[in-house]
């Protein structure tokens, strides 16, 4: 089913990011994977608030290397 352009803006995708978790785990702040990770704390924001409609490859293998995870434990898809 497509989904109408009215229930795309409320709920644009499933995908859902669990950096929150992940950086609690490791007593990391997001301004302190931000400049380890060499991406801004406003994409990471986003990205984290689940806002993000788009992620580089580049931008999440930065966020995994610095937490030393996978890009699945960084992100899963809703209902599955």
């Amino acid at each position: 089913m497509t989904p109408r352009s009215g229930d795309e803006d409320e709920n644009p995708h499933r995908v859902e990011c669990h950096l929150d978790r992940l950086l609690a785990e490791r007593g990391m702040t997001l301004a302190e994977l931000a400049a380890r990770a060499g991406v801004t704390v406003v994409n990471l924001s986003v990205l984290k608030n689940d806002r993000a409609r788009a992620v580089r490859f580049s931008t999440l293998t930065a966020i995994c290397d610095v937490l030393h995870c996978q890009p699945g434990d960084v992100l899963s898809v809703r209902g599955r």
